[in-house]
C-alpha cells in the first residue's frame, strides 16, 4: 500500500502516488529484503502484493480527479481530509476503485502474498460456486449488514477471500463448504472479548489468509446477530 499526502489540493498527489506504486512494485524484492531484516522472514513472507493499493489523501479533489480514478486499473482511493481544532481530524472517502486481486511473480513461483498460498488452495471464485443454498444466504445476509455499515465500505474479491474495507480492512470472509462455516476474520483484539469456543477463535498466532486476530464462524443463520457487535467493533477501528 502506498500513502500519498498533500496538504493542499491539485498538487499531482494521484500522478505523484502512482509512480511510487509502479517504483514500489518493480522492486519488490528490495522491500522484502528490507522488511526480512528489519521486522524477519515472517513479516517479509506476510506482505500480500495481490492488489496493492493506492490511497491519495488531500485537503480537496475536483471532478477531473474522480473521473481520472475511474479510467485507471488500479486501488485508489482518494481521501479529503478536513481539520476541526488542534486535536479532531475528519478523513472523508471521495472516491475508490478496485480492481480483483491479482498472481505476482516471486522467486519461488507464483503467489498472492498470502499465507499458505499455493496451488492447493482454492481460489475464491472456485469455492462459491461450490457452496449450497443455505451457506449463500448466509453469506448474502452478512454481505448486506456490513455494506450497509457506511456509504465508505468497499468490497473486494482477492485470490482466497473477499475483504472489506474502509480505509483499511475489517472484515475478511473465507468459506468451507465440506463444513458448511463461513469464516469472518475482524481486526478485534481477542484478549478484549469472551471466547466462545466454535464461535470465536483467537487466530493472533495463526497462519489464514484474511487480516484480523478474531475468528468469527458462521455455522448457522443465527450467528450473524451474534457477530454483528465484534463486525461493528471492527468497522469503527478501521
Amino acid at each position: 500500500m502506498i500513502l500519498e499526502y498533500k496538504r493542499a489540493s491539485n498538487e499531482n498527489v494521484i500522478n505523484q502516488g502512482l509512480f511510487y506504486l509502479d517504483w514500489l512494485m518493480d522492486h519488490r524484492k528490495d522491500f522484502q529484503w528490507l522488511v526480512m531484516e528489519k521486522l524477519g522472514k515472517a513479516a517479509a513472507d506476510g506482505v500480500d502484493w495481490s492488489a496493492p493499493r493506492l490511497i491519495c489523501i488531500a485537503g480537496d479533489f475536483n471532478r477531473y480527479d474522480d473521473h481520472a480514478v475511474k479510467q485507471i486499473q488500479r486501488n485508489i482511493e482518494l481521501i479529503r481530509y478536513r481539520r476541526f481544532g488542534p486535536e479532531l481530524l475528519m478523513l472523508d472517502l471521495v472516491a475508490a476503485t478496485s480492481t480483483k486481486g491479482t498472481m505476482v511473480e516471486t522467486k519461488g513461483g507464483l503467489s498472492d502474498g498470502s499465507a499458505g498460498s499455493g496451488n492447493k488452495y482454492k481460489t475464491i471464485g472456485t469455492v462459491l460456486q461450490e457452496l449450497d443454498p443455505g451457506m449463500l444466504d448466509r453469506f448474502e445476509a452478512l454481505r448486506a449488514f456490513m455494506m450497509a455499515l457506511g456509504d465508505d465500505v468497499q468490497e473486494t474479491k482477492l485470490r482466497f477471500y473477499i475483504a472489506f474495507k474502509r480505509i483499511k480492512n475489517f472484515a475478511c470472509v473465507e468459506f468451507r463448504p465440506t463444513t458448511g462455516k463461513i469464516l469472518v476474520f475482524v481486526k478485534v483484539d481477542p484478549s478484549t472479548v469472551q471466547i466462545e469456543p466454535g464461535f470465536t477463535r483467537d487466530v493472533s498466532d495463526l497462519g489464514h489468509f484474511g487480516t484480523g486476530d478474531l475468528e468469527i464462524t458462521l455455522s448457522k443463520a443465527e450467528d450473524l446477530d451474534r457477530a454483528k457487535p465484534l463486525i461493528e467493533l471492527s468497522y469503527g477501528a478501521s
